[in-house]
């Protein structure tokens, strides 16, 4: 499958198509395009806006969210076991592959905070982030109508509320809802039935392979 997608890449699939700087960055490494591989996925890449944690747009025209094959093929699993549960749902994604570059602009806008607490939040560059890979996921769900469940924050929100460790002591003190849990659940759910792994500090974030396999296998997409 992923043979026939590279090729239809090559050659026909962006003939027509403006390619970003950063889009031949990914598919001169070989990673593809997921929604080539699933176009019930929905992609709005939150970096190429200003709804993000730094308020700015550093993608520029960059609209299609690539990942290493191995993890797009995950991520289509995980939106078939989704549509199995919930047919009307489908995964939203707002990041895959990032280049280290904007890493690096991430680490330098968090700069205010300890080391500690700001590796909860952005990989220091020199270690690289998993997305530097092209291994790892932000994404959602969306409902019938194509919108965002409700998973008690917002993509990138930095605080106690998006952290999964919490979610319990969350609950218990009324600041997250049955619903909203049970919507993280579905979530996690099926990320972890397709091979995927979760993360403690934030529930839109998923790993295909760990930092160490994947800066050996892959290297840094700079």
């Amino acid at each position: 499958m992923i043979a026939g997608v590279l090729m239809t890449l090559g050659v026909t699939g962006y003939g027509q198509t403006k390619i970003s700087p950063f889009e031949r960055k990914f598919i001169d490494r070989g990673l593809v395009d997921v929604q080539k591989l699933d176009p019930t996925l929905k992609v709005e890449l939150k970096y190429s806006t200003t709804d993000n944690f730094i308020k700015e747009d550093v993608y520029g025209d960059l609209e299609r969210a690539y990942l290493q094959p191995m993890a797009a093929e995950k991520l289509v699993k995980a939106n078939k076991f989704l549509k199995q549960e919930k047919p009307s749902y489908t995964l939203l994604v707002y990041d895959g592959a990032r280049p280290r570059s904007v890493t690096k602009i991430f680490w330098a806008r968090m700069s205010h905070l300890p080391y500690n607490r700001r590796e909860d939040f952005v990989a220091d560059p020199a270690r690289g982030s998993i997305h530097n890979f092209g291994c790892a996921v932000d994404l959602t769900i969306a409902d019938e109508k194509g919108q965002p469940l409700d998973m008690g924050t917002i993509f990138d929100f930095f605080g106690e509320l998006a952290e999964p460790r919490r979610e319990a002591a969350m609950l218990k003190a009324g600041k997250l809802t049955k619903q909203q849990l049970e919507n993280r659940k579905l979530l996690r759910r099926v990320m972890i039935k397709a091979g995927y792994t979760s993360i403690q500090t934030e529930w839109w974030h998923y790993n295909a392979m760990s930092r160490e396999k994947a800066k050996v296998k892959y290297g840094f997409i700079e």
